[in-house]
């Protein structure tokens, strides 16, 4: 296996192990926003949430 076909192939790892990290900092923002200061870390989650949904939009790309 050469090196471009070792990435194609992390390539599914990574974008599973980033949707979990997604759906983790989601998770926390719902347990936090209620909590006094945690409406403003609860927008910090979502916003990081948002940014690995981004980053796994471009590795699917190497899929493509």
């Amino acid at each position: 296996m050469n090196e471009i076909e070792k990435v194609k192939y992390l390539t599914d790892h990574w974008i599973e192990h980033t949707e979990e990290h997604a759906e983790e900092l989601l998770r926390w923002a719902e347990i936090v926003e209620n909590i006094e200061e945690g409406n403003e870390i609860a927008k910090v989650l979502r916003k990081a949430s948002e940014k690995f949904k981004e980053a796994i939009e471009i590795l699917k790309k190497i899929k493509d």
